[in-house]
């Protein structure tokens, strides 16, 4: 399990209130520094913001996947967050956004940082795991779908 480690339900959102795109980004990254208070919270947001200036990463239908690489991080972080109206996050098809899965890693887990982003590409090519994380109440449920479907990938 890779996601199941990377993710936890401290880190999981069902009701993101921002309501637009840097927003969103300083709201994740809040969520991320909640779980790991020793984080610098201002040199993460500089990170992702950076990188999400570069290309959105609004690609996929309905998804986004900031991410950023920090000196300040230990190996790799993750925060999902559900922004239930949707978000214009500049994506690629020009469709709202209404998930979010931000990656923070360290500068020298680069393939980690790869193979999470194929796992969670692997994931919602699976028009179920999408729609599952979004009919979730609650963090827990939403951390069960995501290592429910993340076994089921290995399991093959």
């Amino acid at each position: 399990m890779i996601l199941g480690e990377v993710f936890s339900p401290k880190t999981m959102c069902v009701e993101l209130e921002s309501e637009e795109k840097e927003e969103v980004l300083a709201e994740l990254v809040e969520i991320f520094v909640r779980a790991n208070p020793d984080i610098d919270r201002s040199q993460v947001l500089a990170t992702v913001v950076d990188r999400e200036n570069k290309m959105s990463t609004g690609f996929l239908k309905n998804v986004a996947v900031p991410h950023g690489r920090s000196a300040c991080v230990e190996g790799i972080h993750g925060v999902i967050g559900i922004a239930r109206n949707g978000i214009d996050f500049d994506s690629l098809d020009g469709e709202p956004t209404y998930l979010f899965f931000l990656l923070i890693s360290s500068l020298d887990e680069s393939e980690l940082h790869l193979r999470v982003l194929k796992r969670l590409t692997e994931l919602l090519e699976k028009g179920t795991f999408y729609a599952d994380l979004l009919q979730q109440s609650s963090p827990d449920g939403m951390y069960k779908v995501l290592c429910r479907y993340e076994d089921e990938l290995v399991a093959f």
